[in-house]
């Protein structure tokens, strides 16, 4: 297949427009502009399947249901995670999914063998197709998130994340992926990955931002198809769902790249002409592929909670764009729908929810769904249409037939994982996937028998190349040993360099003893996912304002430099751009960082081994303040517009950016300091009086000295929107909000504001506990909440409110605030906070 051409993308889109909108001077088109929540599904494309039902699949269905009770239906649309059901429970439940959520392993064994893997899949199908109490067989279809590649597998190929993808403008590439994907994923023996993501970004302050091919909607549209055959094979084939396929999942429905602000499950206001161009280009492509599964968005659509929404899920969805497989909710998605809770929701399966993503809460849901079906509340052919489509997916995929997932032809084939030839073609994709977006004079590529320095804190760092969705879902607290067979960018530059006879030196500081002939410094944003990679700004030294103090040393001391930057979105780096001879945007490359090396060097005769062939697929903004920059926005100046990017051969030297970003401290950071995270600016640290380094608190469990002080992500209302902190009592230790610029909270303390948290007390405190806020060295302000923590142990959530003006008595500094939260104490104690904030002072200390 050729690849895409940039040329043709405007054509496409005009073209798309036309085809799917009806003429101009359709009567509807007045209702598609006015923003109603109301949908039109007869604007919509209509798709014909290219699978077809197939009669004897629809007979053994009808033969099912004939005998299936309300319980064994009920059972097939619930999917619990497998840290929280057994396989007793798939067998005495019936249930008809599991999954394994994103870092999420058998057993907790983050090294969990492909044997590990296989056992489990074993022991869940073996228990639903377990009749000895006179149930029905019905085989259990496990879903994983293998969103670029199977990286929840230690050893698995890691493919770069879309946002790389999509710059490579390669829908071929993108098919082989998803079949290697599908490949390793059998053999672990699962059957379903929920992939591909189809979002069209729209703001790249999104935490999801790097899931997305581009935020043109025509590169989701040549993408999602591919990736789906990749998956799934070719609809109409032999090849079709066999043996080393899986089901694929398009996600999610609809309109996640598109909310306000950027903010993650928040509400797309797009109206509906534009919710169907951008946001549902992918899933025209995914069903003409045949895909199978689609899951539901966090998000809203003009104040309506998609797993709500049966507008847009059956009318739509089902009905007018022919949709044939079935509706999988995300992770307790249904509970933010109004009235419902995790445990109980009709109206999202009403809505046309055909299964329930039910972590935790399986059991009640189970329970009161059932109920809610024999008492009509989900009408009985609701259910029926759900069951038959969950049944319908897993006949078409030979669960009933294929016998145990050990048994298959790829299982327990760990040639296969991360095997040669498959780590190849993701170091392919990691070439075609580098934009070079600046190289004055030409100094790229590099003569790699020079001495040359290589520095950042990512350059040896397989994690932070990675990204979110590796291992675990924050892509956080992994070290190199977690990647066998895979290889960091210092390592593909030191076998380059060391190759051609030059010399290679690492030093992540940027330190050396004789002055290098160039420096290459790799750095970047660190892993997230989902709503903890959220941004209020896209100022890039805002949050990490030593790297560019690291280029800024080279480049004084007369060295040329040149940066690699792993990003999952484009982010305002003028500081860094100013301070690099050249740079190059390289995303999130994953596994095989030695094709970044292949790239940016010659080979030894001085020849170009392979040329910058990737291009934006995200525009790059010109200053920190503008948030949407999109392709044909109004107003729209990029620094860098969309489809740029150099080859070796062009010379463009750029001259010096301006450097001020402007005022960057946003509203929201000003009063709100953690929700469901840090709010940028702010970062999480933990440290103790005897070791006065600090260390970033990142998405998993982080320890100091003798686990004085263990503070761990968890649930409140959704997921990991808390923090767990445990003191042993060792000797002073504290975690704090701190950011590297300080904050004048005066005029708050003026008038009257408190600073409050949510906090749950698991184990009272053993010695007094301070709230603090922190003004710089030597300066801040302390409170003793000891008294309030100890009256509520086990009591569940409240709030505790300090005033700043107590505060300010007791020595902050409020012109000058560094640190708005700070917890210490000398003693025990347990506790979980949450959004921690600015408010009115209504009482004192406790509400």
């Amino acid at each position: 297949m050729e690849r895409l051409l940039l040329v043709a993308l405007g054509a496409l889109v005009a073209a798309t427009v036309v085809a799917g909108c009806g003429s101009p001077d359709d009567p509807s088109q007045d209702d598609l502009q006015a923003g109603s929540q109301s949908v039109h599904p007869e604007v919509w494309p209509e798709i014909s399947s290219p699978i077809g039902l197939d009669p004897e699949i629809e007979r053994r269905i009808d033969a099912l249901l004939e005998v299936m009770t309300v319980e064994d239906k009920v059972g097939q649309v619930i999917q619990g995670e497998i840290r929280n059901l057994t396989p007793e429970d798939v067998r005495r439940y019936r249930l008809g999914s599991v999954l394994n959520g994103g870092g999420v392993q058998p057993h907790g064994k983050r090294w969990a063998t492909v044997g590990d893997w296989l056992a489990l899949a074993d022991e869940f199908w073996e228990a639903s197709m377990d009749t000895s109490d006179g149930g029905l067989a019905i085989p259990a279809i496990w879903g994983t998130d293998a969103v670029h590649g199977h990286a929840n597998v230690r050893g698995a190929t890691v493919f770069p994340q879309n946002i790389g993808l999509g710059a490579a403008r390669d829908p071929e590439l993108i098919r082989e992926i998803g079949r290697i994907t599908a490949v390793e994923i059998a053999v672990t023996g699962l059957d379903w990955d929920f992939s591909p993501t189809v979002a069209v970004v729209r703001d790249d302050r999104w935490g999801r931002s790097y899931e997305s091919w581009s935020e043109d909607p025509e590169i989701a549209r040549a993408y999602a198809g591919e990736m789906v055959r990749g998956l799934q094979g070719v609809a109409g084939t032999g090849d079709f769902l066999g043996d080393a396929h899986v089901a694929a999942c398009t996600k999610h429905f609809l309109g996640d790249g598109g909310t306000t602000g950027g903010i993650d499950r928040g509400d797309n206001l797009a109206t509906e002409a534009e919710l169907r161009d951008i946001h549902g280009a992918g899933y025209v492509s995914a069903l003409d592929a045949g895909v199978q599964t689609v899951m539901a968005s966090f998000s809203s659509w003009q104040g309506r909670k998609m797993h709500g929404h049966r507008g847009l899920l059956t009318d739509v969805l089902k009905d007018r764009m022919g949709f044939d497989g079935f509706v999988v909710g995300d992770w307790n998605g249904h509970a933010d729908v109004p009235g419902c809770s995790s445990s109980s929701c009709p109206t999202a399966f009403n809505a046309g929810i055909d299964m329930f993503m039910a972590p935790e809460d399986w059991r009640p849901l189970l329970k009161n769904t059932i109920k809610q079906a024999t008492t009509g509340v989900i009408p009985m052919d609701r259910l029926d249409d759900a069951v038959r489509r969950i049944l319908r997916v897993k006949m078409r995929t030979g669960l009933f037939d294929k016998g145990t997932p050990s048994s298959r032809p790829l299982a327990g084939r760990t040639d296969l994982l991360g095997s040669a030839d498959h780590r190849a073609v993701a170091r392919r994709a990691v070439r075609e996937s580098l934009v070079l977006l600046k190289n004055n004079g030409g100094i790229l590529p590099l003569d790699p028998s020079r001495t040359v320095l290589v520095a950042g804190d990512g350059a040896d760092n397989i994690g932070k190349q990675c990204g979110g969705w590796t291992l675990t879902w924050q892509g956080t607290d992994t070290t190199n040993d977690d990647f066998p067979g895979a290889s960091s960018i210092w390592d593909g530059i030191r076998s380059v360099v060391e190759g051609a006879g030059g010399t290679a030196v690492l030093s992540e500081e940027g330190g050396f003893d004789g002055t290098p002939d160039v420096a290459v410094v790799v750095y970047g944003e660190n892993p997230y996912a989902e709503f903890q990679g959220d941004r209020e700004t896209l100022d890039y030294g805002f949050t990490r304002p030593d790297d560019a103090k690291l280029l800024d040393t080279l480049h004084r001391a007369g060295i040329p430099v040149v940066s690699i930057f792993l990003s999952g979105r484009p982010l305002w780096v003028n500081p860094e751009l100013n301070a690099s001879d050249a740079f190059v945007a390289a995303w999130l490359p994953g596994s095989e960082g030695d094709g970044v090396a292949e790239v940016i060097f010659r080979s030894p005769d001085g020849a170009v081994q392979h040329d910058f062939t990737g291009r934006l697929a995200h525009s790059w903004p010109g200053t920190a303040a503008r948030t949407r920059l999109n392709r044909g926005d109004a107003g729209d100046d990029p620094l860098f517009p969309f489809g740029f990017g150099l080859s070796a051969a062009d010379r463009v030297d750029f001259d010096r950016l301006p450097e001020n970003p402007g005022e960057i401290m946003t509203e929201t950071g000003r009063t709100i300091f953690f929700s469901a995270g840090p709010v940028a600016p702010w970062r999480l640290f933990v440290g103790d009086a005897r070791n006065r380094a600090v260390k970033t608190v990142g998405g998993a469990a982080t320890t100091w000295d003798r686990d004085n002080l263990v503070v761990t992500p968890v649930d409140r209302d959704r997921q990991e929107d808390a923090r767990a902190a445990r003191w042993a009592g060792y000797e002073l230790a504290y975690l704090y909000l701190g950011a590297t610029r300080a904050v004048d909270l005066s005029a708050e303390a003026a008038a009257g504001l408190a600073l409050v948290f949510d906090v749950l007390v698991e184990e009272a405190p053993s010695a007094p506990v301070f709230l603090a806020m922190r003004c710089g060295e030597g300066c801040d302000g302390r409170v003793d909440i000891t008294e309030v923590l100890a009256a509520n142990p086990g009591e569940g959530w409240f709030t505790v409110r300090v005033p700043l003006r107590r505060l300010a008595d007791s020595g902050a500094d409020l012109a000058h605030v560094t640190a708005p939260f700070v917890l210490e104490t000398e003693g025990a104690v347990a506790l979980r906070f949450a959004e921690v904030r600015l408010e009115p002072a209504v009482g004192d200390v406790v509400e």
